[in-house]
């Protein structure tokens, strides 16, 4: 049997979503033994929704003033601490998951696996590499905890409606003097998170300007969706860097992809690989972006995407 640890991501108040995702993909492994370590200043909320989850068997709550900011050098000594027992340490390819993971597993005196997309057997993984062109299978040793990060992309979500017990651990936790938070700047917005949203709209560098992006909110607002970005379009200042869709941005799996103006850069095709349907709109017929569209219209998005936007209801 294989005993897992899934390492909540939050922010302090709700659980990250994609934890869900991460559930998923431990729960592919054959007799499957999963928890989940929720660590925080405050965890019954976050803990909460983690022991909702299908297939999770126990979610254990670190308290901690320490753990007030998920910062991976004050976390990484506390999951070692709890790690005996365990035959694999998941966490999500998030930004935290990216900065904790490796120093779980260089603690630990292991290697880390990176970006899991499909799960073989107990130690044995897909995982995309060369900018998703090409699926490389990894094989870890039987006899090391397997330390991980999920592709979320990979997996639907699973399910909420489970009641697993919530066990409180004291871990002492310190905050090292190398290492300190200091502030968190994040975007807001009313709309659907990106990597959450069932559907997406999103705008390249034909839109020209922050003002035609306009186009890209209005249609979104119509269909319910959140809104991406390709890095151009990003870097050409038209829409902020959270936006950013591809392989320097986030990777999404919407049901429904609309790219607007988009011509199919490789990088922002990483992003979208998973995506159930693709619909393209752009003036160029040779775009790379049809080659991978599931429907694509040939024309002017500015005469095209007011129409669609006015004949939605």
């Amino acid at each position: 049997m294989s005993k897992i640890l899934i390492i909540a991501d939050h922010d302090g108040v709700a659980l990250n979503g994609a934890i869900a995702k991460a559930v998923a993909c431990a729960a592919s492994i054959d007799g499957a033994q999963i928890e989940i370590a929720v660590f925080a200043e405050s965890t019954a909320a976050i803990a909460a929704e983690a022991a909702a989850l299908d297939s999770v068997t126990r979610v254990i709550a670190i308290e901690n003033i320490a753990n007030k900011h998920l910062i991976a050098a004050v976390v990484a000594p506390q999951v070692v601490a709890i790690s005996d027992g365990y035959s694999h340490i998941f966490g999500l390819s998030s930004s935290f998951g990216k900065d904790l993971m490796p120093r779980v597993a260089a603690l630990l005196g292991v290697n880390q696996i990176s970006d899991i997309m499909t799960v073989e057997s107990p130690h044995v993984f897909k995982r995309p590499i060369y900018a998703g062109n090409a699926v490389l299978t990894v094989e870890a040793p039987t006899d090391q905890v397997v330390i991980a990060t999920v592709r979320t992309a990979s997996y639907r979500a699973a399910g909420a409606n489970n009641s697993a017990p919530i066990e409180v651990v004291d871990i002492a936790a310190d905050l090292p003097s190398h290492t300190r938070f200091v502030e968190l700047q994040a975007g807001s917005s009313d709309r659907p998170d990106l990597q959450s949203a069932s559907s997406v709209v999103s705008g390249g560098r034909a839109l020209a300007s922050t003002e035609n992006f306009d186009l890209i909110y209005a249609l979104a607002d119509k269909l319910g969706a959140a809104v991406g970005a390709t890095r151009a379009a990003v870097d050409a200042g038209y829409i902020a860097n959270e936006f950013q869709i591809g392989q320097t941005g986030k990777i999404i799996a919407p049901d429904l992809y609309i790219a607007i103006g988009i011509s199919g850069a490789i990088q922002h095709l990483t992003g979208i690989k998973d995506a159930g349907t693709i619909v393209a709109i752009n003036k160029d017929a040779e775009a790379p972006i049809f080659e991978v569209a599931d429907i694509g219209l040939v024309g002017d998005l500015f005469s095209i995407v007011p129409e669609l936007t006015d004949a939605l209801a």
